[in-house]
């Protein structure tokens, strides 16, 4: 189903309500879904779409067409890609949940992530996402023959189906060349009730496994087969307020450009009867125009003209702008200073507090957007380069917010004091401290060995005291003691 763009912008434009539009299936291009191919789910969408149909909102969806129209617009696309970038800025951290030292597998799985631009690829399936709804990354495997019945296949995470070297990499796939050939839509106590267990890829058809898909947004059962499996764009999510806020845009400037009438008072008697064609009026008000700023020289019959100007009051107008503005941030939950770069004026400036919540947002996107497809694509890495699955190496994303050097500095000096006097209580031990130094990322000494013998600490230092002081101090005998 798609909307007549012109229409939708004529009915704005009148400021009328949309009439209901019919709901079904997308219109995707042809050759996506092959020509005299029925599902077993057709009569069960049509049912659904009659009983969907009785909805009079007018909501619906957009369609690719128009959808992809919409990037053309900054408003659309930043508010989309700035997501899509700081979910990918700072990336992943690879670690081992044991305390096995695993650096050289961790690095040959970096190595490869790396070649295979896994995290550009990640970004791209985001802003699929943000701009159409769904984001999908095939999965390439090296010599995987490109028969219809292996596509369809399952890719079954075993060194039998992924031998060694056979990762290739991703490719992203704009989901207006995919369409779901099968799912469950009879059983909603199934796992996958309303879940494609494969895919056309443009006439080809690929089991959902060889496929990683991204939905940030899912819509409701009920909608799914309308919106072709995807979910609520964010640029369908915030286009009533970015057409607001164009409106607006436009109107203030309108304004600025008219907010000064001028003219003047002048014989229009022969014009009004009909005795004159105007002419002379006509040439007096050319001449009132060309002559009119501030070099021109303004000149006026004293007994038949007077000069008069209405001038609109313009205060305010950056208000109105900036609170336009406001609303589309509040509806794509971006602070200001992401959105636009700067802080518009009319606008406070983006707090502290406003960008720790956008980052804890972006975090939580992280996990529920990415973890599962990042798990995977580790898991095919290693069978691609080790043959095995190693199900104790893991990750963690690395945390947007950064504490400046002084303050981590103090965290530091925090930490370690704590630490000093948890051990002398004989809470922990010298070695759970070192342990817990290796595995935090923020405490300076990650990946510590802690099986390596180190020597006895100096007593004078541990009392606080300077070795050369402690001397003096009479401190040797009491050291030879310890």
């Amino acid at each position: 189903m798609t909307i007549d763009p012109g229409l939708l912008a004529r009915m704005r434009a009148a400021q009328v309500d949309r009439p209901a539009m019919p709901w079904g299936l997308p219109q995707l291009p042809l050759g996506v879904v092959p020509e005299k191919t029925r599902l077993a789910m057709d009569a069960a969408q049509a049912s659904n779409f009659a009983y969907l149909n009785q909805a009079q909102t007018g909501l619906g969806f957009l369609g690719y067409p128009f959808l992809s129209e919409l990037t053309q617009r900054a408003e659309y696309r930043n508010a989309t890609q700035r997501v899509a970038f700081e979910m990918t800025r700072k990336w992943i951290h690879l670690k081992s949940e044991s305390d096995q030292k695993k650096d050289a597998e961790i690095q040959v799985i970096n190595q490869e992530m790396k070649k295979h631009k896994v995290r550009g690829w990640f970004r791209q399936a985001a802003i699929h996402d943000g701009f159409f709804g769904r984001g999908q990354l095939y999965v390439k495997i090296k010599d995987a023959r490109r028969t219809q019945k292996e596509l369809a296949s399952p890719l079954l995470e075993s060194r039998y189906k992924i031998p060694r070297d056979s990762f290739q990499g991703l490719k992203a796939v704009e989901p207006l060349y995919t369409s779901p050939f099968e799912y469950n839509s009879s059983d909603p106590l199934a796992d996958d009730f309303y879940v494609p267990r494969s895919w056309f890829v443009l006439g080809q058809k690929v089991h959902d496994s060889r496929l990683l898909t991204f939905n940030s947004q899912p819509v409701p059962d009920l909608l799914k087969p309308s919106y072709n499996f995807g979910g609520m764009s964010m640029s369908q999510l915030i286009m009533e307020t970015v057409e607001n806020w164009l409106s607006t845009r436009q109107n203030v400037n309108r304004m600025i450009q008219g907010y000064s009438t001028s003219g003047i008072r002048t014989k229009m008697g022969d014009v009004l009867n009909g005795s004159s064609d105007g002419g002379d009026l006509l040439d007096r008000a050319e001449f009132f125009a060309a002559a009119r700023d501030n070099f021109g020289l303004l000149l006026l019959d004293k007994d038949l003209e007077e000069f008069f100007q209405f001038n609109a009051p313009i205060s305010g107008l950056d208000k109105l702008q900036a609170q336009a503005l406001e609303h589309i941030c509040s509806v794509s939950q971006l602070p200001l200073i992401i959105l636009t770069g700067i802080s518009p004026s009319g606008l406070n400036a983006s707090s502290e507090g406003e960008i720790r919540v956008f980052y804890d947002l972006i975090h939580d996107r992280q996990e529920a957007i990415f973890r599962e497809p990042l798990e995977k694509v580790i898991r095919i890495i290693q069978l691609s380069k080790f043959g095995v699955i190693d199900p104790d190496i893991t990750f963690d994303f690395e945390p947007l917010w950064q504490a400046d050097v002084e303050k981590l500095a103090r965290i530091r000096k925090s930490d370690a004091d704590a630490a000093v006097e948890l051990q002398a209580a004989g809470v922990v031990s010298a070695q759970e401290n070192r342990s817990k130094l290796a595995k935090d990322p923020d405490s300076g000494y990650e990946g510590l060995d802690v099986d390596a013998e180190l020597p006895d600490p100096d007593p004078a230092l541990v009392m606080g005291k300077d070795p050369l002081l402690a001397k003096t101090e009479g401190l040797e005998k009491p050291m030879g003691a310890l």
